[in-house]
């Protein structure tokens, strides 16, 4: 039987292989895809041998904690997918973990789809030769990204449209325009966004609340809150008197649709504010350990949001670290929302996110249902 192993395990690696996953099928209908992923691609049919809660982790400290489960479970993947003679596996961002298992996969003579292509052109550009030499196929979703990868020797990179743009582009085509300055100026909706990792909320979501709690003594304020399935709802308890509503996770596009402006942590969230016209404010806090590593060894100085980086430009207020206060959160959002014209050239920059990032007519899913076929037909 075909088989083909994927492994998405993190949040955001789910949510992209939704967006190729049923093309996937349709190309290669008799194929069992079994891995790492979550409830979403359960529900698509995969067999999950690990389940993305258990398999992901954030920050240098919390993956040192974990590297004894990564050792076993490559050496589990690495029993199955001989036992299971499988010749394919789709592998999704999570570097560290996924770069190891290509190299072992490629010995074995798996064809290694990297779906996602490793941020090397912020750190570790030696990774553009590791790709090379494992790799069947890299896929890029930020446009400068293939190019960069082509430069360094990479051969077989295919440029896709950003999965985000594809989860959403149904609700992008009926968008409201974004609601004018002067009803803003009368009430403004504010969306929290702290993340999908019990770290991110817990260090985050305190200082988002406080920022709203002074905002509110000056202007008319209705605060909504996205949450994530993966977190423990006692983390959101002791602010519920503090929101007026709350979405789910597979809910956000309707909340990024109600929303005038946002607070969120770094992440893929950011970009999704961008598409649907969201002027934000992105904050990250990390371990002290995380800070001292990426202080002291790494030479990016780039931006960190997504939407940043896609636009080549701030767009986004960035906080980082000692830099997330209430003080400075609401700083910079009512600079956004007290100040007509930068919020206007915001709404500006931000309606052409979608263009950016739509790409081209390149359909990964049918593509990567052709490998498959072709692999098992050698």
């Amino acid at each position: 039987m075909k088989n083909c192993l994927i492994i998405a395990g993190e949040k955001s690696g789910e949510e992209h292989a939704l967006s190729f996953i049923r093309s996937l099928k349709e190309t290669s209908p008799n194929c069992n895809f079994w891995g790492v992923g979550g409830d979403e691609l359960q529900n698509e049919g995969m067999e999950l041998i690990y389940h993305l809660k258990d398999f992901s982790s954030w920050g240098v400290s919390e993956v040192i904690g974990k590297i004894p489960f990564y050792f076993k479970a490559l050496k589990r993947v690495e029993e199955l997918v001989e036992e299971r003679d499988c010749k394919v596996a789709i592998l999704i961002d999570f570097q560290d973990f996924n770069l190891r298992l290509a190299k072992k996969l490629k010995s074995r003579g798996v064809k290694v789809l990297y779906y996602v292509a490793p941020q090397a052109w912020a750190w570790k550009a030696y990774r553009a030769e590791v790709l090379e030499r494992t790799v069947h196929s890299l896929f890029t979703i930020i446009p400068f990204e293939k190019k960069w990868f082509e430069d360094r020797g990479v051969t077989r990179v295919k440029s896709v449209s950003h999965p985000l743009w594809l989860n959403y582009r149904d609700e992008l085509q009926n968008l409201e325009a974004p609601r004018s300055y002067d009803e803003i100026s009368k009430e403004v909706n504010i969306l929290l966004l702290p993340g999908s990792r019990s770290f991110e909320v817990k260090s985050l979501l305190p200082d988002f609340v406080e920022t709203i709690k002074e905002i509110k003594k000056n202007r008319e304020v209705r605060v909504g809150l996205v949450t994530s399935g993966n977190i423990n709802k006692d983390f959101f308890t002791p602010y519920e008197s503090d929101i007026d509503i709350v979405w789910e996770n597979e809910q956000l596009s309707s909340a990024l649709a109600w929303a005038d402006c946002s607070l969120a942590a770094s992440g893929t969230v950011t970009l999704a504010t961008a598409l649907f016209n969201v002027p934000t404010v992105v904050a990250y806090k990390g371990s002290l350990l995380n800070e001292f590593i990426f202080r002291t060894f790494l030479s990016y100085d780039g931006y960190i949001s997504l939407a940043n980086i896609v636009h080549e430009q701030e767009v986004f207020p960035e906080l980082l670290q000692e830099s997330v206060s209430s003080y400075n959160l609401k700083s910079e959002l009512l600079q956004i929302i007290e100040n007509k014209e930068l919020y206007d050239e915001k709404i500006k920059i931000l309606s052409s996110t979608a263009k950016i990032i739509s790409g081209g007519e390149f359909d990964a899913g049918a593509y990567m249902g052709e490998v498959i076929e072709e692999a098992y037909n050698e």
